[in-house]
């Protein structure tokens, strides 16, 4: 007897039988080309000096951080963002440490060109708050404000030198307004027209930063909460986002990548341009954490909140994982 239009008659399950079928019919798929291997290069260290609220990330020397970037290379990632971490001595209320052109960033620039050449994207961070002793994304006024426009001349200058170094993408991450035309202008105006700029055009005052001020060695007082995004807000993104585009950006970042997943496929919806989205410190540490104590399987919580990430729209996406995951895929 027929048992045709009988209950149920649509059975999607028939489509998770078998990891062939799912595999099939899968509608997001991660590849090592959208992988960024976010890396921290420390001055003055004759060893990898490990992260300890980040369990496998390490602030490298100049030589571990070559060998990262061949690895990565390997693996099929397709670029690598550096920050440099300079000694404390060198820092100061202007950053200068970041716009001299024997700084540790521009130094680890040069090295990794020097070491993979155009076969691996070298972005770095075009910001401020790793050379200065306040640990603020710009410089300060009287007040100890943060002066936008003053700030937007250092960025200049970073822009010009990380350039002069060999990058191929600088990613001003210190929500400057105006940032993305100031860089893209003195890029242009100096003879670095290929260079790209990758704009955090949605970075919000995260708790989930936490680890990354270890990782750089941050010197911090206070917070970041009047230029980086507040969490309530969505519209703001979306204006932030016609303003770098506007202004000349290359590609876009939300971050961070998890807590921000409806900023994420906002973004990628509104642009043509590629989005990033940065799988940030706190994010990396959740995960490591709970994995440590047997509470989640691990390499099944990596490839799940990647691959959310991606479907949420992301082209690129900066993670820690990068070089792991890109052996496994």
């Amino acid at each position: 007897m027929s048992t045709y239009g009988t209950f149920p008659g649509a059975r999607p399950r028939r489509l998770r039988t078998t990891p062939a079928m799912r595999r099939m019919v899968a509608e997001t798929r991660l590849h090592p080309a959208e992988l960024i291997l976010p890396a921290f290069v420390r001055e003055g260290i004759s060893e990898p000096v490990p992260i300890s609220a980040m369990p496998g990330v390490v602030q490298h020397t100049r030589d571990t951080l070559r060998k990262a970037a061949v690895e990565a290379r390997e693996a099929g990632v397709a670029g690598i963002m550096l920050f440099g971490v300079p000694e404390d001595a060198k820092k100061d209320a202007a950053g200068t440490a970041g716009t001299d052109p024997d700084g540790i960033l521009q130094v680890a620039i040069r090295d990794v060109k020097a070491e993979v050449g155009d076969e691996l994207v070298i972005m770095s961070d075009l910001c401020l708050d790793e050379y200065t002793d306040h640990g603020h994304c710009g410089v300060l006024d009287s007040e100890g404000r943060v002066d936008n426009d003053a700030t937007l001349e250092r960025y200049a200058e970073m822009a010009q030198v990380q350039a002069d170094a060999g990058v191929h993408v600088v990613g001003p991450s210190g929500m400057m307004d105006g940032q993305v035309g100031v860089i893209r202008d003195a890029l242009d105006q100096t003879g670095h027209e290929d260079v790209s700029v990758l704009a955090y055009t949605a970075k919000y005052a995260s708790a989930f930063y936490g680890p990354f001020r270890e990782a750089v060695g941050s010197s911090l007082q206070g917070d970041r909460k009047t230029y980086q995004q507040d969490p309530a807000n969505v519209r703001e993104s979306l204006r932030e986002l016609s303003l770098d585009l506007a202004e000349g950006a290359d590609m876009v970042m939300v971050k961070p990548a998890l807590p921000y997943l409806d900023i994420l496929a906002k973004v990628a919806e509104s642009v043509d341009v590629p989005v990033a989205a940065y799988q940030i410190s706190g994010e990396y540490a959740m995960v490591e954490a709970a994995a440590a104590n047997g509470w989640i399987d691990r390499d099944r919580a990596i490839m799940e909140s990647l691959t959310g990430i991606k479907r949420a729209g992301a082209n690129m996406i900066l993670t820690y994982w990068a070089t792991e995951v890109a052996r496994q895929l």
